[in-house]
């Protein structure tokens, strides 16, 4: 009797107790206590779902960088899983006979008392950021979110009300009109459209594309969703208060080195530590690139500055022997409102009559030893009307009226354009404008500069005449041109008229449609840019950001740096003259 006693209560008592521990385990592993607001768990949802919010800041990468290192938590998780499963299979085999509660059941019980806790306000925030992130994955915007970095407003706005002061030579005012674009030119002599045309100034890309940026379907407010950082620091107008009489380079760099100083502390710069940050400087390169500290010395040191080094920075001319500029289009004194406005104008190009094989627009550079301008305006001048020139001598020349170049181009099929004070020159674009087939003299003018707005193969739209042939008189133009097929010469001049697009700036007041232009072409630019070097800093790597900067061009043109039939034009003496 007492062994049946005592056998019952010791079956009791086991049986209360595996009930218990049953109960245990399923609060504990059978019910998502991370969904229910307000319950701290350490489950193994709760790991991962911390993995898969991590912050997507990238530090600056080490010297040396242990890549496996970054699989080290998802091992530790992934052994702790198989562990739990291999604990759970074994629970599951011992207890086949055991009756489990209805966990919906349970839950319902539980639920009043689970509403009563809310969650903490921070938790809130995080959930509502990280569900604005994946809610805009997939959209139009993925990869192409851009956030305006709030900078002074001495560095953009008010140096437009103080536009009188933005150059010595020329009253900057009355280019601004218009959001940047100038005094609308109208159309009396029909050398333009009715529409669109404006005195546009080459030096207000900055404003020009400010004001664009704003209108750009893809900005954010937040800066960590965005996949890159515009800097409205309008550079360009900046140095050219003090580019002449006599401001020491204190004054000169004043505004370069506190917009660096400023950007360096924003939380944003430490993303990428200001390699998806971009901006724009609206004159050629070599106004930036100071590098030695003499008043005498021209322009400033924007683009040698550490936080610049890291940046994107886009100039009408870039440097071939630097890596962190790029080139984009100069203004052009065409900026549509629509597509049709595109169309249009590229039909009337086809159609016109060009009855002068080549033309020039310019004027000679005594000053400059290797120039070659001055023989090409006498091949020019002996040639009977095959070539046309229009030259400019003074600030009241014809060249700085639109009608008088555009009328130019339109009659030429062919348009000269050779270095002047540096490699670029607006006139190339105005003549793309045109429907003219420029004819360039060294690659620094538009194949290793403008590589996002350009086709890599420039047979297609133009014609490369060594400008070493020309100065030793080895070469005639004339014949040059001359020899060319008639079929070629059509096919190219379409070419050209198709880059219309590339290389105007739609007006900033409207919207193209499905028409990119320059404006578009530089962002993805930018963007793709970006990218790269996004995922090579997840990688470990930094190939893209270290390479022998004398061989820029090589690198960002073909993606490579072996011998190229190019070299001899990016030779180091070469350089010396810029």
């Amino acid at each position: 009797m007492d062994n049946s006693l005592t056998t019952r209560s010791r079956n009791k008592f086991w049986f209360v107790f595996f009930f218990l521990f049953v109960s245990w385990y399923l609060l504990l592993y059978g019910i998502d206590w991370s969904s229910l607001h307000g319950i701290v768990t350490t489950s193994r949802y709760e790991v991962n779902s911390i993995e898969s919010f991590r912050p997507t800041s990238i530090p600056p990468p080490p010297p040396h960088v242990d890549v496996s290192s970054n699989f080290n938590s998802t091992s530790v998780d992934n052994a702790t899983n198989e562990t739990r499963s291999k604990e759970e299979e074994s629970l599951s085999n011992e207890n086949d006979n055991v009756v489990v509660p209805d966990l919906e059941e349970l839950q319902k019980e539980l639920e009043p008392f689970l509403r009563k806790i809310e969650p903490p306000k921070e938790e809130k925030k995080i959930e509502k950021k990280i569900e604005k992130k994946d809610d805009n994955r997939g959209g139009k915007c993925a990869g192409r979110y851009i956030y305006v970095a709030e900078i002074p407003s001495k560095f953009n706005e008010i140096m437009l009300k103080e536009c009188k002061l933005l150059n010595k030579w020329e009253d900057m005012c009355q280019y601004l009109v218009n959001m940047g674009l100038g005094p609308d030119l109208g159309n009396p002599q029909r050398i333009f459209s009715n529409k669109g045309w404006y005195t546009t100034n080459q030096f207000s890309l900055e404003v020009l594309f400010h004001n664009r940026m704003k209108q750009y379907d893809c900005l954010t407010n937040d800066s960590s969703e965005a996949s890159a950082v515009f800097v409205p620091y309008y550079s360009g107008f900046d140095v050219a208060r003090y580019l002449w009489d006599d401001f020491n380079t204190s004054m000169r760099d004043a505004g370069a080195i506190e917009v660096a100083k400023f950007l360096k502390e924003k939380p944003e710069w430490e993303t990428m530590w200001g390699r998806d940050h971009f901006m724009i400087a609206g004159r050629i390169t070599w106004d930036f690139r100071r590098g030695i500290e003499e008043d005498a010395a021209w322009g400033n040191k924007l683009m040698l500055l550490p936080e610049a080094k890291n940046m994107t920075i886009l100039t009408i001319e870039s440097s071939p022997w630097n890596r962190n500029d790029f080139a984009i289009p100069y203004p052009t004194y065409f900026h549509p409102s629509s597509d049709s406005d595109v169309v249009q104008w590229q039909n009337r190009m086809r159609r016109l009559r060009r009855k002068v094989l080549f033309s020039f627009a310019g004027a000679p550079r005594p000053q400059l030893e290797d120039s070659i301008r001055s023989e090409i305006m006498e091949q020019c001048s002996a040639t009977r009307r095959k070539c046309k020139l229009l030259e400019c001598k003074d600030l009241h020349n014809k060249c700085n009226k639109p009608v008088h170049v555009m009328r130019l181009f339109q009659s030429s099929i062919f348009c000269l354009q050779p270095s002047g004070d540096s490699f670029t020159r607006r006139s190339t674009f105005d003549s793309i404008l045109a429907g003219c087939i420029p004819v360039f003299f060294t690659p620094g003018s538009a194949y290793v500069q403008y590589i996002w707005h350009l086709p890599k193969d420039y047979t297609k739209y133009s014609v490369l005449i060594p400008e070493d042939d020309v100065r030793k008189k080895k070469v005639s133009i004339e014949n040059v041109l001359s020899k060319i097929p008639k079929s070629q010469v059509a096919a190219m001049r379409e070419e050209v008229i198709k880059l219309i697009p590339n290389v105007v700036y739609a007006d900033p007041r409207s919207r193209l449609e499905t028409v990119k232009d320059a404006f578009d072409l530089a962002v993805k630019g930018v963007l793709g840019r970006v990218d790269v070097i996004r995922k090579e800093m997840r990688q470990g790597k930094n190939s893209s950001m270290v390479f022998d900067e004398e061989y820029s061009w090589k690198y960002h043109t073909f993606g490579t740096l072996e011998k190229h039939e190019w070299d001899n034009f990016f030779l180091r003496t070469n350089k010396e003259k810029y």
